[in-house]
């Protein structure tokens, strides 16, 4: 196959996204297929590399839209311009893809290759990554009306099969972009369980100056979707159990509204916001935790949350037990799961497993095991390639 692989996120950019479309596109390509990954440059990157032998990335010039609460505290990159179309249509035309598989549909570069798969034939899948959806009333208004009347009807012009990765995003696809896909195929995040093995958490431990404190981890960029303020509103009733207890923050700070609260309620001193770390450095912050917690809005189960299990570390996390479709999450085997919006729930959730650490070895070894027979990145691959397959062998027919 000759699989088109888009992303406006793409590393050196961070991030859930960046990081899944990466893998897959170096699994394509390590599984025998040409690969072409079109992208929005992003601080200096090349403009053009070869990353596998059959691996190609080309950045498209970008400009980025201000870190605001409309953006959901991201940095967002897009590359829309008046010779956009030509650029794309002539390296299309070069690299003729059999396929093409987009990540996220509110990028102009979705958009853009959406409407030349349509005009070539091409089927596409597109993975969805990230709901349209903001705390505040005024901007979920704003993004309702982007989903209904820029995202709904170019997806129904083209048609995509759409990536579901968990029950809110199966319930969100269904409601807003009904008529705008071909199918839906239900395939969960992947993760590569190696690249979390082997930390060292004594490392950590001694950069921070923790000594042996009951350690809680929370990884993953702070944006207004996963804000840490009832991590932080929960932290009065831990310290008052455990009083040397610290909270670490692992991740760009975009939204600072948890350090305000945690001021307001005298925690402070309890909590360490060290900023986005480089990934080989990952491993060592989990392998320091006793605990990591971060999804606790309702908004699912993200790629940091099963890096955490993958590293055998215990997660307290406000998700139902069907989160993702066909896997079953039992609290208190695989990870610990506590009511949305319940703070003495989170609170004692964390206590026990912060006293417990026969517990704590317990889960972080189940959740580890689960992690391997559902969402590790060979199983996730082979699921994407069976699905692209099928969508070239349905368009010849």
């Amino acid at each position: 196959m000759r699989i088109l692989v888009v992303n406006n996120f793409y590393p050196p950019r961070v991030g859930g996204s960046a990081h899944l479309a990466d893998a897959l596109a170096r699994g394509y390509a390590r599984a025998g297929h040409d690969v072409l990954v079109v992208t929005a440059a992003y601080q200096g990157a090349p403009a053009e590399e070869e990353l596998e032998p059959r691996l190609r990335v080309v950045r498209l010039p970008s400009a980025s839209i201000p870190e605001t609460r409309l953006s959901v505290s991201f940095d967002l990159a897009f590359t829309l311009r008046p010779s956009l179309r030509r650029r794309l249509r002539e390296l299309l035309d070069a690299f003729a893809p059999d396929v093409i598989h987009q990540h996220g549909q509110f990028f102009d570069l979705t958009w853009a290759t959406a409407m030349y798969a349509r005009r070539r034939g091409i089927p596409a899948l597109l993975s969805v990554h990230t709901r349209l959806e903001n705390p505040k009333a005024h901007y979920h208004g704003i993004f309702r009306w982007l989903d209904a009347f820029v995202v709904a009807p170019i997806l129904r012009r083209y048609k995509p099969r759409i990536v579901v990765m968990d029950v809110q995003m199966d319930e969100y696809i269904k409601r807003r972009y009904r008529r705008g896909y071909a199918g839906l195929d239900y395939i969960p995040v992947g993760v590569d369980p190696n690249r979390m093995a082997g930390g060292d958490g004594e490392v950590v431990r001694a950069r921070h100056g923790l000594g042996d404190v009951p350690l809680i981890v929370t990884l993953g960029h702070v944006i207004p979707l996963r804000d840490r303020v009832w991590l932080v509103e929960a932290l009065p009733a831990v310290l008052e159990e455990l009083p040397d207890t610290r909270l670490v923050v692992v991740g760009h700070v975009y939204y600072d509204l948890f350090l305000q609260r945690a001021r307001e309620l005298g925690v402070e001193h309890a909590v360490l916001a060290i900023g986005a770390v480089a990934k080989s450095d990952v491993p060592d912050y989990l392998a320091a935790a006793d605990v990591e917690c971060h999804d606790l809005q309702g908004y699912g189960m993200g790629t940091a949350t099963l890096e955490s299990m993958a590293a055998g570390v215990p997660v307290v996390v406000a998700v139902r037990p069907d989160n993702f479709p066909g896997i079953d999450l039992i609290s208190g085997e695989h990870c610990v799961l506590v009511p949305l919006g319940d703070i003495d729930a989170i609170a004692g959730a964390i206590t026990k497993l912060l006293r417990n650490p026969a517990d704590r070895a317990r889960i972080g070894e189940s959740g580890r095991s689960l992690v391997q027979r559902h969402f590790a990145m060979d199983v996730v691959l082979d699921q994407h390639l069976a699905v692209l397959h099928s969508l070239i062998g349905a368009s010849r027919g």
